[in-house]
């Protein structure tokens, strides 16, 4: 059975955008008259999800390739492209079912949906975590179910250019960028924008996360549940949260792990605008436990002397990658992604005393893009439905003057991952997508019918930071739980790395009960370091679905 990720509910990097947060808004503020399209959209979502209950899914042998042999079995889901239209245009997505474990030992709860983030990021491998020990007694009762959202793997695929186009390596990427850059970097954005329109054609403004919502109503419905249970990371828990405040009525149990800010003035680019700082606050982490393992990695006492080491690999492979295929582009990737996962700090402590030492090997085996032509498939699929949902999800500034004043301050003071942003967005400025949607007012009126639901999140959390956590909690209302680990910031805190989060949650999911309205965890331990002599094999340094 495929593996699933040490850290199934971290996905990978993007970064931020903007400067100034807007004042927070009232959580029932009025929501405006629904639009025409949305009414017949609405009516389209409830035709297809009758006409799903009335065509319950028939799992089969999972395809090979897929990686999940039985019990898994999988399907094809069929969902409208356009649900204005539920009778026009059908795309499949592909979803995969795990039938719950303790038929003799433990009460049957259902279906429990899992959705890991991106967007652009599958869920398929989901029931693999059944073999995992935090795991059994969920997957006991629950029929552990993942799926592939529209676009991504097999369930429509997206793409924005050939698989080959985007596997240039090495990349030199200027700390600084130039005007010139600045410039080049545009052109390539209007190049992305419309490469995606001419891959996509007609369905590019389906992509989104409305869509991903109405969705999910219909699986629910598909799998004979009149109440859905998810869990959600990163952006799964946005879209959950549009879920649950399209449809309420529907909602039985929902965890929302690592969650983004749903406020809806700040989707997308001005909510983006907290993450390179906090990316900031995660890598003087890192450098600080760096400093307090100098015994072993030989890279500086201080966390100023650790950036310092950092700088010095940086200079050299700006004047020859190592191994001809680690750039600064690809540098600047593999250890953006310790500020996601603190279970990176020892292997990428060692690839840079390393690499200091006269052995760029390990940097190349981590920080490397793989070469695999499959592996390069999956990250230009991944990329693709990033970029059109969160395009198609709001309006953005179309003016790359707006873009260069934003991240030119930012820069200022979170110099880490202020630039990475701007270019991974950038082709939102020239969307060929009018008019953008609005994003959903999370909560609302819908809160009140909502039962309780759990919110956990790290206090450190880079990726979706801290205040996401709280704003959600306003929003979903008094039966929204939150439990905090606090000290800590890895994306993704259930699942295995705490246990006392891990008991909130299997709680939670087996009973419906929660312990009052705040918690907190201690951090988990912090990784013990990893001598030169006998550092763990790294994996390759491919990006993974980059993650909101």
């Amino acid at each position: 059975m495929r593996t699933p990720p040490a850290r199934f509910g971290a996905a990978a990097a993007v970064l931020c955008l903007t400067l100034c947060a807007p004042a927070p808004t009232p959580a029932h503020a009025a929501a405006p008259a629904p639009a025409p399209t949305h009414i017949a959209e609405a009516a389209g979502t409830e035709r297809a999800a009758r006409r799903a209950a009335a065509r319950p899914l028939s799992f089969t042998p999972c395809p090979a390739a897929e990686g999940l042999p039985a019990p898994v079995g999988c399907a094809l889901l069929q969902v409208p492209l356009d649900y204005a239209r539920p009778d026009g245009p059908q795309i499949s997505l592909t979803v995969s079912r795990l039938p719950a474990t303790g038929h003799k030992t433990a009460r049957r709860q259902g279906a429990l949906v899992y959705n890991p983030g991106g967007p652009g990021a599958s869920g398929m491998f989901f029931p693999a975590v059944a073999g995992l020990p935090e795991w059994q007694r969920i997957s006991a009762a629950y029929d552990l179910v993942g799926y592939a959202p529209r676009g991504v793997g097999g369930s429509a695929p997206l793409s924005c250019q050939p698989p080959a186009g985007s596997a240039r390596a090495p990349r030199q990427v200027p700390a600084a960028p130039s005007a010139a850059y600045r410039h080049q970097r545009v052109a390539e954005a209007q190049g992305r924008a419309r490469g995606c329109a001419e891959r996509a054609g007609a369905a590019l403004p389906y992509y989104s996360t409305l869509n991903n919502a109405r969705d999910l109503h219909v699986l629910r419905a598909a799998l004979g549940e009149s109440g859905l249970s998810f869990f959600g990371t990163s952006y799964g828990t946005y879209f959950g949260a549009v879920y649950a405040t399209l449809y309420p009525g529907h909602v039985r149990r929902m965890v929302f792990d690592s969650p983004v800010d749903p406020d809806p003035r700040r989707i997308w680019y001005r909510g983006l605008l907290d993450r390179p700082p906090a990316f900031e606050r995660r890598w003087y982490d890192f450098r600080a436990w760096a400093a307090r393992h100098h015994a072993t990695y030989g890279l500086g006492a201080t966390p100023a002397a650790v950036r310092a080491s950092y700088e010095k690999v940086r200079e050299a492979v700006a004047r020859r990658p190592a191994g001809g295929l680690v750039g600064t582009g690809e540098l600047t990737d593999a250890y953006l992604r310790v500020t996601y996962d603190d279970a990176l700090w020892p292997v990428r402590a060692a690839a840079l005393s390393a690499f200091l030492a006269g052995d760029s090997e390990p940097l190349v085996e981590q920080a490397a893009p793989d070469p695999a032509t499959a592996a390069t498939a999956e990250q230009e699929n991944a990329s693709a439905v990033y970029t059109a949902v969160l395009c198609n999800d709001a309006p953005w500034p179309a003016d790359a003057a707006v873009w260069d004043r934003d991240h030119l301050a930012l820069a200022g003071r979170a110099p880490f991952a202020a630039w990475g942003q701007a270019w991974l967005n950038l082709p939102c400025a020239f969307w060929p997508v009018s008019p953008r949607q609005q994003p959903v007012a999370v909560g609302g009126p819908a809160a009140a019918r909502l039962p309780r639901t759990l919110i956990v999140a790290a206090e450190r959390d880079a990726a979706t930071p801290y205040r996401g956590a709280l704003e959600l909690q306003r929003r979903l209302g008094g039966g929204a739980a939150l439990v905090t680990e606090w000290g800590a910031g890895t994306h993704g805190v259930a699942g295995g790395r705490n246990a006392c989060v891990d008991r909130h949650v299997e709680r939670y999911l087996l009973t419906g009960e929660t312990a009052g309205r705040r918690a907190g965890c201690a951090p988990h331990p912090e990784p013990a370091p990893v001598s030169l002599d006998g550092r763990a094999a790294a994996t390759r340094g491919s990006a993974l679905p980059p993650a909101v």
